[in-house]
């Protein structure tokens, strides 16, 4: 496929890689529309993630992520898609991602220390690692969580080694694949 031919975007990865800041800026630097699942899911639900999970469950939110990807890879052209961190582990997502003829798969992938570092300051934010209360049990989480998870990010199109370098750097790097 020659590069004039992508017309969708995904980018995967754990959270806390930079998937909606990398997403937003590629969207902005080429004139695409910028789309985040978990942005919509929260406007359908009129719900924040955080609250999400606790009224409704996990479940919920991921039958809910799977109907919107389906939605947005059946009805958007030309867009840049952040994907929740689960979004390609879960139900049929990472298939569809795949089928999808348009659309390129990448992958931001940080160490586990890097992500246990941006994540910290995050934590009250995030509902997964919310309940984790020091830094030492937030990296043990990231490394087990990401161990799992990594099968499914390795089978992106494209994997970018986004340690040390700034979403500027990943942005552009993303576009000179495709453009």
């Amino acid at each position: 496929m020659d590069k004039l031919e992508i017309m969708k975007i995904a980018l995967c990865g754990y959270m806390g890689c930079g998937k909606s800041t990398v997403s937003q800026l590629i969207a902005s630097k080429k004139g695409l529309n910028f789309v985040e699942t978990d942005l919509k899911i929260e406007k359908q639900e009129n719900l924040s993630i955080s609250e999400i999970f606790t009224q409704k469950g996990e479940i919920y939110f991921r039958k809910q992520e799977n109907l919107i990807l389906k939605n947005l890879l059946d009805n958007l052209d030309e867009s840049v898609l952040s994907l929740g961190g689960g979004t390609p582990c879960y139900a049929n997502n990472l298939q569809m991602l795949k089928e999808t003829q348009d659309l390129k798969l990448v992958y931001l992938k940080l160490t586990a220390a890097n992500l246990t570092n941006r994540l910290w300051s995050e934590t009250h934010q995030r509902p997964l690692i919310s309940h984790l209360s020091s830094k030492e049990l937030l990296d043990e989480y990231v490394r087990k969580h990401l161990f799992e998870r990594q099968y499914y990010y390795l089978q992106s199109d494209y994997i970018i080694d986004a340690n040390d370098k700034s979403a500027e750097e990943l942005s552009d790097e993303i576009i000179n694949l495709f453009y």
